[in-house]
């Protein structure tokens, strides 16, 4: 089961706040107040005062029973604000309905609500509120109840313009409620890929670490294991010629000179190759990274091009050795016999170039590359290790200081080409601020 498309974690993610809802309702209880104010007794337009004052003041009762009822960090399940969203636009048609309707200026209010649950709840939500939507923009088309105008004057609205206020309305409903739904599913993508990508990081660091673990279990269990061998060593002593005990004495007594041992190497590697262990040349670092990928049947082939006598020498770095190891394996997954890895270094850059034989990306494909969840139903021939992982090496990478560039090769072989370059301060412990 993935960790990063839970459906517990999507259904947490679904649930709206409600105080979210009910402070957007106040806005829509102090605008629609003000605004029916403003027609009845500043500009003196006949209105069904009662009706319009009845539908906000039912609007308002329903948000003091809520605000009462639920803590402000209550979240609604999606069917739970689906009814809500549903009552909402249910009102506003409605008060729109004895005021206009679609001659109302304030009609195309009337996707708001569909534009909330579309950015926050269950496409299925989303699709019935829509619906509901278009059957209220439809009913305001038909409305008995005339635009409230200056007493005595009947503004009459054709019929061809009603039916452009019907399509303008609703076609803004509908790719206003889209265009949210694929901002909100891609922020949700993003934010999915991220969280995977700090899981993957803390992993390596703490595969990193284990040289500082085997350290301190070394010095910790150190002391009492030089008093089990004390007590081995006497008891050997004592009972080494016994026909009962002495095979068993003479087992713990070199057993515990075993552990002893063991505990030797792992402090002096933790001691002696300190350094070793935290810096990394980049040969060194590019071995490291290569050595996984050798028992695959591909010919891995590293080509440099500069002395190792003046080559960077940069902090172990878990970022770096996990994002170049998934560029390697994905061209090693893709290549049909060999990779060449071709690593330079100058004065001011450091640059890494991994180039397959294989088919190379396809165009579709290249225009999205590091992009979350970008999987073979974009494309089957190259796009199945285009996902995830291609996502959080370039994530990695970037955060170390590098610029990624993808592409095909140039050089008649094909294949795909992807280079990653460095400013050589973020590589080399001797230039690091």
């Amino acid at each position: 089961m993935s960790i990063y498309n839970d459906s517990a974690d999507d259904s947490q993610r679904q649930r709206m706040r409600l105080e979210t809802l009910i402070r957007l309702r106040w806005l829509a209880v102090a605008g629609q107040s003000v605004t029916v104010i403003v027609v009845a007794f500043w500009l003196g337009f006949p209105l069904p005062l009662l009706a319009c004052s009845v539908l906000i003041a039912l609007l308002a009762a329903v948000n003091f029973y809520l605000t009462a009822r639920y803590s402000p960090a209550h979240r609604l399940a999606p069917g739970s604000a689906l009814a809500l969203l549903a009552f909402d636009l249910s009102q506003l048609t409605a008060l729109l309905f004895m005021t206009g309707g679609l001659a109302n200026p304030f009609a195309p209010l009337v996707c708001v609500p569909v534009i909330i649950s579309s950015s926050a709840q269950p496409i299925r939500h989303s699709l019935a509120l829509g619906i509901l939507a278009a059957a209220g923009i439809t009913a305001l088309a038909f409305t008995p109840f005339p635009l409230p105008w200056f007493p005595g004057t009947l503004l009459v609205i054709p019929p061809i313009l009603t039916a452009g206020f019907w399509v303008a309305i609703t076609s803004t409903t509908a790719f206003a409620a889209f265009y949210s739904y694929r901002v909100s599913l891609e922020a949700a993508e993003l934010s999915d890929a991220l969280a995977a990508t700090e899981l993957v990081l803390q992993r390596e660091k703490h595969l990193s670490q284990l040289d500082g673990l085997a350290a301190a279990a070394a010095h910790e269990l150190g002391t009492p294991l030089a008093t089990i061998s004390v007590v081995a060593k006497e008891m050997e002593r004592e009972l080494g010629e016994d026909p009962r005990f002495g095979e068993d004495v003479h087992l713990l007594r070199s057993q515990s000179e075993r552990c002893r041992d063991i505990l030797r190497r792992l402090t002096t590697l933790s001691s002696d190759d300190e350094e070793h262990m935290r810096h990394l040349p980049l040969s060194s670092l590019l071995e490291e990274v290569m050595a996984p990928h050798r028992e695959f049947g591909i010919r891995l082939r590293l080509v440099e091009e500069g002395g190792r006598a003046d080559e960077p020498v940069g902090h172990r770095n878990a970022g770096i050795l996990y994002g170049l190891g998934n560029l390697l394996e994905n061209a090693v997954d893709h290549a049909r016999a060999e990779v060449v890895v071709t690593a330079r270094h100058t004065q001011d850059r450091v640059k890494l170039v991994i180039e397959d034989d294989g088919e190379g990306y396809a165009p579709d494909i290249l225009l999205r590359i590091g992009e979350p969840y970008v999987t073979k139903r974009q494309r089957d021939e190259r796009a199945g290790g285009l996902g995830l992982g291609l996502f959080i090496a370039k994530t990695l990478l970037e955060r170390s200081g590098a610029k990624l560039t993808f592409g095909n090769r140039q050089d008649g072989i094909p294949g795909a080409r992807v280079e990653v370059e460095w400013p050589r301060n973020r590589m080399d412990v001797k230039l690091a601020k």
